[in-house]
C-alpha cells in the first residue's frame, strides 16, 4: 500500500505544487491561458486556492516522508477531492465541459485519501 500510496501521491503533489504555486504568485493575464475562471473570480481567492494547493501539496508528502504526525496526509488528500468537486462545478457552470483532468485529479486525490489511511 505504501508504494500504491506514492504512486498516486507524488504526482498529485507536484501538479497541486506547480499550479497552486501559479496561483498564488501571477498575475491575472498570466494565469488566464492556464484558468479561464480567473476573469470571474477575485484575485485574492485565486491566491488563497493557489496557497492551499502548495500547503496540500506539503501535506501529502511531508507527513509520511517524515513518520511525523500522519494524519495531515488523508486530510490533505481529502481536501484535494473536495477542490476538484468545487473545480468541476466551475467548469460545468461555465459552460466548459473539458473536465477529463479534473476527473482523473478527483479520482487520484479519493484514492490517495484511502490509501493515506492505511499506514496511520
Amino acid at each position: 500500500m505504501n508504494v500504491a500510496y506514492w504512486v498516486l501521491a507524488g504526482p498529485l503533489a507536484v501538479f497541486s505544487l506547480y499550479g497552486g504555486g501559479a496561483k498564488a504568485v501571477r498575475s491575472r493575464a498570466r494565469l488566464r491561458p492556464m484558468t479561464a475562471w480567473v476573469d470571474s473570480t477575485p484575485m485574492a481567492a485565486v491566491r488563497a486556492i493557489g496557497l492551499l494547493e502548495v500547503l496540500g501539496a506539503l501535506g501529502l508528502v511531508l507527513p509520511p516522508a517524515t513518520g511525523i504526525a500522519p494524519w495531515p496526509a488523508p486530510a490533505a488528500a481529502l481536501g484535494f477531492t473536495v477542490l476538484q468537486i468545487g473545480a468541476i462545478r466551475v467548469h460545468l457552470r461555465r459552460g466548459d465541459r473539458r473536465i477529463a483532468l479534473n476527473l482523473r485529479l478527483l479520482c487520484a486525490a479519493a484514492a490517495t485519501s484511502w490509501l493515506g489511511t492505511t499506514w496511520l
